[in-house]
Protein backbone atom coordinates (compact mmCIF):
# COMPACT_ATOMS: atom_id res chain seq x y z
CA UNK A 1 0.00 0.00 0.00
CA UNK A 2 1.22 3.36 -0.66
CA UNK A 3 1.41 5.54 2.11
CA UNK A 4 2.90 9.10 2.67
CA UNK A 5 5.42 7.94 5.71
CA UNK A 6 6.82 4.77 4.16
CA UNK A 7 10.14 4.70 4.89
CA UNK A 8 11.24 1.91 3.01
CA UNK A 9 10.18 -1.41 5.24
CA UNK A 10 7.88 -3.33 4.54
CA UNK A 11 3.94 -3.88 6.88
CA UNK A 12 2.32 -6.84 7.48
CA UNK A 13 -1.60 -6.82 6.12
CA UNK A 14 -2.77 -7.55 9.19
CA UNK A 15 -0.62 -4.54 10.89
CA UNK A 16 -1.67 -2.50 7.88
CA UNK A 17 -5.37 -3.39 8.06
CA UNK A 18 -5.79 -2.79 12.06
CA UNK A 19 -3.81 0.54 11.62
CA UNK A 20 -5.83 1.75 8.69
CA UNK A 21 -9.05 0.70 10.14
CA UNK A 22 -12.02 2.51 8.62
CA UNK A 23 -10.30 5.94 7.34
CA UNK A 24 -10.36 4.45 3.86
CA UNK A 25 -14.04 4.84 4.01
CA UNK A 26 -14.55 7.94 5.94
CA UNK A 27 -11.79 9.79 4.61
CA UNK A 28 -14.12 9.94 1.58
CA UNK A 29 -16.07 12.65 2.62
CA UNK A 30 -12.55 14.56 3.36
CA UNK A 31 -11.33 14.94 -0.28
CA UNK A 32 -12.66 17.87 -1.36
CA UNK A 33 -11.42 19.20 2.35
CA UNK A 34 -7.85 18.34 1.57
CA UNK A 35 -7.79 19.94 -1.97
CA UNK A 36 -8.67 23.06 -0.72
CA UNK A 37 -6.30 23.11 1.96
CA UNK A 38 -3.66 21.73 -0.14
CA UNK A 39 -4.76 25.20 -2.65
CA UNK A 40 -3.92 27.38 0.35
CA UNK A 41 -0.98 25.66 1.37
CA UNK A 42 0.81 25.85 -2.14
CA UNK A 43 0.23 29.26 -2.55
CA UNK A 44 1.75 30.14 0.67
CA UNK A 45 4.95 28.01 -0.22
CA UNK A 46 5.27 30.08 -3.56
CA UNK A 47 4.90 32.94 -1.41
CA UNK A 48 8.00 32.30 0.70
CA UNK A 49 10.10 31.03 -2.11
CA UNK A 50 9.78 27.11 -1.82
CA UNK A 51 7.58 26.69 -5.23
CA UNK A 52 7.86 28.67 -8.79
CA UNK A 53 5.36 30.70 -9.91
CA UNK A 54 5.01 28.37 -13.16
CA UNK A 55 4.99 25.29 -10.48
CA UNK A 56 2.39 26.86 -8.31
CA UNK A 57 -0.03 27.22 -11.58
CA UNK A 58 0.02 23.38 -12.57
CA UNK A 59 -0.26 22.41 -9.44
CA UNK A 60 -3.33 24.56 -8.74
CA UNK A 61 -4.32 23.73 -12.40
CA UNK A 62 -4.02 19.89 -11.34
CA UNK A 63 -5.78 19.76 -7.65
CA UNK A 64 -8.64 22.41 -9.66
CA UNK A 65 -8.91 19.06 -12.14
CA UNK A 66 -8.87 16.77 -8.79
CA UNK A 67 -11.41 18.74 -7.19
CA UNK A 68 -13.87 18.72 -10.45
CA UNK A 69 -13.44 14.93 -10.05
CA UNK A 70 -14.62 14.69 -6.57
CA UNK A 71 -17.36 17.49 -7.03
CA UNK A 72 -18.58 14.70 -10.11
CA UNK A 73 -18.03 11.62 -8.27
CA UNK A 74 -15.29 9.82 -9.59
CA UNK A 75 -12.75 10.21 -7.08
CA UNK A 76 -11.55 6.89 -6.29
CA UNK A 77 -9.07 5.98 -3.54
CA UNK A 78 -7.15 3.22 -5.28
CA UNK A 79 -6.90 -0.20 -3.61
CA UNK A 80 -3.40 -0.09 -2.69
CA UNK A 81 -3.22 3.92 -1.64
CA UNK A 82 -3.56 4.49 2.00
CA UNK A 83 -5.52 7.13 2.03
CA UNK A 84 -7.27 10.53 0.42
CA UNK A 85 -3.61 12.73 1.53
CA UNK A 86 -1.95 10.02 -0.55
CA UNK A 87 -4.31 9.73 -3.25
CA UNK A 88 -4.42 13.51 -4.08
CA UNK A 89 -0.43 13.74 -3.51
CA UNK A 90 -0.12 10.56 -6.03
CA UNK A 91 -2.51 11.87 -8.71
CA UNK A 92 -0.54 14.80 -8.70
CA UNK A 93 3.00 13.04 -9.07
CA UNK A 94 1.55 11.14 -11.72
CA UNK A 95 0.18 13.91 -14.03
CA UNK A 96 3.54 16.20 -13.03
CA UNK A 97 6.54 14.26 -11.82
CA UNK A 98 8.74 15.76 -9.03
CA UNK A 99 6.07 19.00 -8.86
CA UNK A 100 4.22 17.29 -7.18
CA UNK A 101 6.14 16.04 -4.33
CA UNK A 102 6.73 19.00 -3.55
CA UNK A 103 3.02 19.88 -2.30
CA UNK A 104 3.66 17.97 0.78
CA UNK A 105 6.97 20.47 2.10
CA UNK A 106 5.91 22.38 5.04
CA UNK A 107 3.73 19.93 6.91
CA UNK A 108 3.02 17.27 8.36
CA UNK A 109 0.16 14.62 7.68
CA UNK A 110 -1.31 16.08 11.38
CA UNK A 111 -1.91 19.20 10.20
CA UNK A 112 -2.75 18.35 6.85
CA UNK A 113 -6.07 15.60 8.36
CA UNK A 114 -6.39 18.34 11.56
CA UNK A 115 -7.75 21.15 8.64
CA UNK A 116 -9.16 18.73 6.60
CA UNK A 117 -11.18 17.73 9.68
CA UNK A 118 -11.94 21.31 10.95
CA UNK A 119 -13.32 22.72 7.30
CA UNK A 120 -15.64 19.70 7.07
CA UNK A 121 -17.14 20.51 10.56
CA UNK A 122 -16.97 23.73 9.66
CA UNK A 123 -19.19 22.92 6.28
CA UNK A 124 -21.05 19.89 8.64
CA UNK A 125 -21.86 22.73 11.60
CA UNK A 126 -23.33 25.46 8.81
CA UNK A 127 -25.35 22.82 7.52
CA UNK A 128 -27.12 22.13 10.85
CA UNK A 129 -27.76 25.69 11.30
CA UNK A 130 -30.04 25.71 8.25
CA UNK A 131 -31.73 22.50 9.18
CA UNK A 132 -32.57 23.66 12.66
CA UNK A 133 -33.92 27.25 11.48
CA UNK A 134 -36.02 25.48 8.82
CA UNK A 135 -37.48 23.41 11.81
CA UNK A 136 -37.73 26.45 14.01
CA UNK A 137 -39.96 28.16 11.80
CA UNK A 138 -42.18 25.53 11.11
CA UNK A 139 -42.56 25.06 14.94
CA UNK A 140 -43.26 29.05 14.97
CA UNK A 141 -45.76 29.02 12.45
CA UNK A 142 -47.53 25.75 14.16
CA UNK A 143 -47.57 27.93 17.67
CA UNK A 144 -49.27 30.62 15.95
CA UNK A 145 -51.51 28.35 14.10
CA UNK A 146 -52.67 26.98 17.44
CA UNK A 147 -51.51 29.40 20.01
CA UNK A 148 -55.48 29.28 20.76
CA UNK A 149 -55.87 25.31 21.25
CA UNK A 150 -55.66 24.28 24.65
CA UNK A 151 -53.48 21.17 25.41
CA UNK A 152 -53.24 19.50 28.96
CA UNK A 153 -50.10 20.10 30.69
CA UNK A 154 -48.40 17.42 32.61
CA UNK A 155 -46.18 17.43 35.77
CA UNK A 156 -45.23 13.84 37.24
CA UNK A 157 -46.68 12.29 33.98
CA UNK A 158 -50.16 13.64 35.96
CA UNK A 159 -52.59 16.25 34.16
CA UNK A 160 -51.86 19.71 36.05
CA UNK A 161 -52.44 23.03 34.32
CA UNK A 162 -53.69 24.09 30.85
CA UNK A 163 -50.85 24.75 28.35
CA UNK A 164 -51.57 24.74 24.53
CA UNK A 165 -50.59 23.78 21.61
CA UNK A 166 -49.31 27.40 20.74
CA UNK A 167 -47.25 26.85 24.28
CA UNK A 168 -46.23 23.22 23.15
CA UNK A 169 -44.64 24.35 19.71
CA UNK A 170 -43.18 27.09 20.54
CA UNK A 171 -41.34 25.68 23.65
CA UNK A 172 -39.36 23.55 20.93
CA UNK A 173 -38.57 26.32 18.69
CA UNK A 174 -37.14 28.27 21.41
CA UNK A 175 -35.34 25.67 22.80
CA UNK A 176 -33.59 25.85 19.25
CA UNK A 177 -32.37 28.71 19.74
CA UNK A 178 -30.44 27.48 22.89
CA UNK A 179 -29.03 24.56 20.38
CA UNK A 180 -28.39 27.32 18.00
CA UNK A 181 -26.00 28.93 21.24
CA UNK A 182 -24.21 25.65 21.13
CA UNK A 183 -23.64 25.30 17.39
CA UNK A 184 -22.32 28.43 17.63
CA UNK A 185 -19.74 27.77 20.24
CA UNK A 186 -18.42 24.55 18.36
CA UNK A 187 -18.54 26.59 15.23
CA UNK A 188 -15.76 29.05 17.30
CA UNK A 189 -13.53 26.47 18.25
CA UNK A 190 -13.56 24.64 15.08
CA UNK A 191 -12.75 28.14 12.39
CA UNK A 192 -9.58 28.20 13.75
CA UNK A 193 -6.51 27.05 11.86
CA UNK A 194 -4.20 24.45 12.60
CA UNK A 195 -2.28 24.12 9.26
CA UNK A 196 1.81 25.13 9.88
CA UNK A 197 2.11 23.27 13.19
CA UNK A 198 3.13 20.19 11.48
CA UNK A 199 3.58 17.31 13.30
CA UNK A 200 2.65 19.70 16.97
CA UNK A 201 5.95 21.72 17.10
CA UNK A 202 5.94 23.61 14.07
CA UNK A 203 8.51 23.92 11.28
CA UNK A 204 11.65 25.52 10.07
CA UNK A 205 10.50 26.35 6.98
CA UNK A 206 9.19 30.62 6.91
CA UNK A 207 5.24 29.14 6.77
CA UNK A 208 2.87 32.10 6.37
CA UNK A 209 0.29 30.95 8.72
CA UNK A 210 -1.65 34.33 8.62
CA UNK A 211 -1.60 33.64 5.15
CA UNK A 212 -3.19 30.32 5.17
CA UNK A 213 -5.46 31.63 7.46
CA UNK A 214 -7.00 34.08 5.45
CA UNK A 215 -7.28 31.91 2.25
CA UNK A 216 -9.22 29.41 4.21
CA UNK A 217 -11.35 31.38 5.47
CA UNK A 218 -11.11 30.96 9.22
CA UNK A 219 -11.39 33.11 12.20
CA UNK A 220 -7.56 32.92 13.31
CA UNK A 221 -4.42 30.31 13.38
CA UNK A 222 -4.46 28.08 16.01
CA UNK A 223 -0.80 29.99 17.01
CA UNK A 224 0.70 27.52 18.98
CA UNK A 225 1.69 24.49 17.13
CA UNK A 226 1.26 22.13 20.60
CA UNK A 227 -2.41 23.98 21.08
CA UNK A 228 -3.07 23.40 17.24
CA UNK A 229 -2.63 19.32 17.88
CA UNK A 230 -4.36 19.40 21.02
CA UNK A 231 -7.24 20.75 19.37
CA UNK A 232 -7.84 16.95 17.28
CA UNK A 233 -10.33 15.22 20.29
CA UNK A 234 -11.43 19.02 21.40
CA UNK A 235 -13.09 19.98 18.21
CA UNK A 236 -14.77 16.47 17.83
CA UNK A 237 -16.22 17.05 21.44
CA UNK A 238 -17.31 20.69 20.92
CA UNK A 239 -19.30 18.98 17.95
CA UNK A 240 -20.35 16.02 19.82
CA UNK A 241 -21.80 18.70 22.53
CA UNK A 242 -23.33 20.94 20.12
CA UNK A 243 -25.25 17.89 18.06
CA UNK A 244 -26.01 16.55 21.22
CA UNK A 245 -28.16 19.66 22.56
CA UNK A 246 -30.16 19.21 19.12
CA UNK A 247 -30.09 15.69 19.71
CA UNK A 248 -32.07 15.94 23.27
CA UNK A 249 -34.65 19.02 22.12
CA UNK A 250 -35.72 16.07 19.52
CA UNK A 251 -35.82 13.28 21.51
CA UNK A 252 -38.26 14.87 23.85
CA UNK A 253 -40.31 16.39 21.24
CA UNK A 254 -40.02 12.53 19.83
CA UNK A 255 -40.91 11.36 23.20
CA UNK A 256 -44.24 13.68 23.55
CA UNK A 257 -45.33 12.96 20.14
CA UNK A 258 -45.07 8.91 20.80
CA UNK A 259 -47.29 10.07 23.92
CA UNK A 260 -50.00 12.33 22.20
CA UNK A 261 -50.39 9.82 19.55
CA UNK A 262 -51.76 6.92 21.82
CA UNK A 263 -55.41 6.75 21.49
CA UNK A 264 -55.76 6.99 25.04
CA UNK A 265 -54.38 10.32 24.71
CA UNK A 266 -55.50 11.59 20.91
CA UNK A 267 -54.15 14.86 21.28
CA UNK A 268 -52.32 14.74 17.53
CA UNK A 269 -52.55 12.61 14.69
CA UNK A 270 -50.47 11.62 11.49
CA UNK A 271 -52.02 9.95 8.51
CA UNK A 272 -52.35 6.41 7.94
CA UNK A 273 -48.77 6.51 5.51
CA UNK A 274 -46.87 8.04 8.25
CA UNK A 275 -47.58 5.19 10.80
CA UNK A 276 -47.16 1.68 11.10
CA UNK A 277 -49.25 -1.62 11.82
CA UNK A 278 -48.86 -4.42 13.65
CA UNK A 279 -48.60 -8.13 11.75
CA UNK A 280 -51.36 -9.48 14.36
CA UNK A 281 -53.23 -6.39 15.26
CA UNK A 282 -55.29 -4.73 12.61
CA UNK A 283 -55.96 -1.35 14.83
CA UNK A 284 -52.48 -0.30 15.12
CA UNK A 285 -50.96 2.54 14.20
CA UNK A 286 -47.52 2.93 15.56
CA UNK A 287 -45.46 5.94 16.38
CA UNK A 288 -42.02 4.14 14.34
CA UNK A 289 -40.57 7.20 13.00
CA UNK A 290 -40.82 9.18 16.58
CA UNK A 291 -39.73 5.65 18.22
CA UNK A 292 -36.69 6.01 15.95
CA UNK A 293 -36.15 9.68 16.37
CA UNK A 294 -36.04 9.24 19.84
CA UNK A 295 -34.15 6.21 19.48
CA UNK A 296 -31.37 7.94 17.78
CA UNK A 297 -31.34 11.05 19.24
CA UNK A 298 -30.53 8.50 22.36
CA UNK A 299 -27.60 7.34 20.20
CA UNK A 300 -26.63 10.93 19.29
CA UNK A 301 -25.85 11.70 23.32
CA UNK A 302 -23.51 8.88 23.60
CA UNK A 303 -21.73 10.18 21.18
CA UNK A 304 -19.70 13.35 23.59
CA UNK A 305 -19.05 10.42 26.19
CA UNK A 306 -17.51 8.43 23.67
CA UNK A 307 -15.01 10.92 22.78
CA UNK A 308 -14.52 11.94 26.13
CA UNK A 309 -13.55 8.46 27.18
CA UNK A 310 -11.06 7.95 24.14
CA UNK A 311 -9.29 11.37 24.22
CA UNK A 312 -9.33 11.97 28.27
CA UNK A 313 -5.75 9.72 28.83
CA UNK A 314 -3.45 10.95 26.20
CA UNK A 315 -0.77 13.33 27.00
CA UNK A 316 -0.12 16.09 24.60
CA UNK A 317 0.75 15.36 20.65
CA UNK A 318 -0.30 12.97 18.06
CA UNK A 319 -1.33 9.70 19.16
CA UNK A 320 -3.20 7.07 16.35
CA UNK A 321 -6.60 6.65 19.05
CA UNK A 322 -7.06 10.15 17.44
CA UNK A 323 -8.33 8.12 14.32
CA UNK A 324 -11.35 6.70 15.86
CA UNK A 325 -12.67 9.77 16.51
CA UNK A 326 -14.16 9.81 12.42
CA UNK A 327 -15.24 6.12 13.63
CA UNK A 328 -17.43 7.88 16.59
CA UNK A 329 -18.51 11.35 15.35
CA UNK A 330 -19.45 10.84 11.63
CA UNK A 331 -21.78 8.38 11.68
CA UNK A 332 -23.01 10.41 14.59
CA UNK A 333 -23.46 13.45 11.73
CA UNK A 334 -25.36 11.41 9.27
CA UNK A 335 -27.69 10.57 11.98
CA UNK A 336 -28.61 14.04 13.18
CA UNK A 337 -29.69 15.43 9.50
CA UNK A 338 -31.60 12.42 8.98
CA UNK A 339 -33.15 13.61 12.49
CA UNK A 340 -33.52 16.85 11.54
CA UNK A 341 -34.94 16.35 8.28
CA UNK A 342 -37.55 13.69 9.30
CA UNK A 343 -38.47 16.10 12.11
CA UNK A 344 -39.12 18.97 9.76
CA UNK A 345 -41.11 16.42 7.43
CA UNK A 346 -43.34 15.02 9.86
CA UNK A 347 -44.55 18.55 11.17
CA UNK A 348 -45.69 19.15 7.48
CA UNK A 349 -48.56 16.38 8.15
CA UNK A 350 -49.05 17.09 12.24
CA UNK A 351 -53.05 17.36 13.15
CA UNK A 352 -53.84 18.51 16.27
CA UNK A 353 -57.05 17.67 18.33
CA UNK A 354 -58.73 21.09 18.92
CA UNK A 355 -62.16 19.01 21.02
CA UNK A 356 -59.74 17.42 23.78
CA UNK A 357 -60.96 19.28 26.42
CA UNK A 358 -65.07 18.02 25.55
CA UNK A 359 -63.61 14.72 27.87
CA UNK A 360 -64.25 15.15 31.47
CA UNK A 361 -60.99 13.78 32.02
CA UNK A 362 -59.13 17.46 32.10
CA UNK A 363 -61.65 19.45 34.12
CA UNK A 364 -58.84 18.98 37.22
CA UNK A 365 -55.85 20.86 35.58
CA UNK A 366 -58.15 23.74 36.29
CA UNK A 367 -58.09 23.44 40.03
CA UNK A 368 -55.46 26.22 39.98
CA UNK A 369 -57.26 28.73 37.68
CA UNK A 370 -60.07 28.66 40.56
CA UNK A 371 -58.05 28.94 43.54
CA UNK A 372 -56.35 31.84 41.97
CA UNK A 373 -60.02 33.46 40.85
CA UNK A 374 -61.03 32.79 44.35
CA UNK A 375 -57.94 34.61 45.48
CA UNK A 376 -57.93 37.79 43.35
CA UNK A 377 -61.40 37.97 44.68
CA UNK A 378 -60.12 38.46 48.28
CA UNK A 379 -59.78 34.80 49.70
CA UNK A 380 -55.86 34.09 51.32
CA UNK A 381 -54.39 31.98 49.01
CA UNK A 382 -53.84 29.34 51.28
CA UNK A 383 -57.82 29.42 52.27
CA UNK A 384 -58.86 28.98 48.76
CA UNK A 385 -56.45 26.07 48.08
CA UNK A 386 -57.72 24.17 51.08
CA UNK A 387 -61.41 25.17 50.03
CA UNK A 388 -60.73 23.45 46.04
CA UNK A 389 -59.25 20.80 47.27
CA UNK A 390 -61.76 19.40 49.71
CA UNK A 391 -64.05 19.96 46.74
CA UNK A 392 -61.84 17.66 44.50
CA UNK A 393 -61.63 15.15 47.11
CA UNK A 394 -65.63 15.02 47.38
CA UNK A 395 -66.24 15.07 43.56
CA UNK A 396 -67.84 18.55 43.66
CA UNK A 397 -65.15 20.67 41.91
CA UNK A 398 -65.97 22.62 38.99
CA UNK A 399 -64.41 25.06 37.55
CA UNK A 400 -66.22 28.41 38.03
CA UNK A 401 -69.63 27.02 37.02
CA UNK A 402 -68.10 26.79 33.49
CA UNK A 403 -68.15 24.68 30.40
CA UNK A 404 -64.54 24.77 30.27
CA UNK A 405 -64.69 22.41 26.83
CA UNK A 406 -65.21 25.20 25.15
CA UNK A 407 -62.33 27.35 27.18
CA UNK A 408 -59.54 29.42 25.19
CA UNK A 409 -55.94 30.65 26.89
CA UNK A 410 -57.75 34.45 26.42
CA UNK A 411 -60.33 33.06 29.05
CA UNK A 412 -57.62 31.84 31.71
CA UNK A 413 -56.00 34.94 32.19
CA UNK A 414 -52.24 34.30 31.34
CA UNK A 415 -50.65 37.41 30.24
CA UNK A 416 -47.26 37.18 31.67
CA UNK A 417 -44.20 36.99 29.30
CA UNK A 418 -43.92 33.32 28.27
CA UNK A 419 -48.01 32.04 29.32
CA UNK A 420 -50.15 31.11 27.18
CA UNK A 421 -51.83 34.36 26.56
CA UNK A 422 -48.45 35.61 25.88
CA UNK A 423 -46.29 33.53 23.84
CA UNK A 424 -43.44 36.24 22.78
CA UNK A 425 -43.19 34.28 19.50
CA UNK A 426 -41.67 37.64 17.99
CA UNK A 427 -38.93 37.98 20.79
CA UNK A 428 -37.80 34.11 20.53
CA UNK A 429 -37.58 34.59 16.09
CA UNK A 430 -34.96 37.92 17.32
CA UNK A 431 -33.48 35.61 19.24
CA UNK A 432 -32.77 32.77 16.94
CA UNK A 433 -31.51 35.51 14.30
CA UNK A 434 -29.22 36.82 16.48
CA UNK A 435 -28.05 32.95 17.55
CA UNK A 436 -27.37 32.09 13.81
CA UNK A 437 -25.11 35.36 13.39
CA UNK A 438 -22.34 33.53 12.81
CA UNK A 439 -20.03 32.77 9.58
Amino acid sequence: MATLWNKGTACTDLVENFTVGNDRILDARLAKYDVMGSKAHIKMLESIGLLTADELRVLDAGLDEIAATIEAGGFVLEDDVEDIHSQVELILTRKLGDVGKKIHSGRSRNDQVLVDIKLFLREELKAFRGEAVELFDKLQALSEKYKDVILPGYTHAQIAMPSSFGMWFGAYAEALVNDMYMLAGAYRVVNRNPLGSSAGYGNSFPLDREMTTELLGFASPDYNSVAAQMSRGKSEKCVAAAIGSLALTLNKFAADCCQYMCPNFGFIHFPDNLTTGSSIMPHKKNPDVWELVRGKCNRILSTENEINLLCSNMPHGYHREYQILKDILFPSLELMHACLEITSYMLDYIEVNDHILSSGLYEYMFTVEEVNRRTLAGKPFREAYKEVGIEVNEGRFHYDGKDFSTLKPSDLGHTHIGSIGNLCNDRIKALMDEATDWK
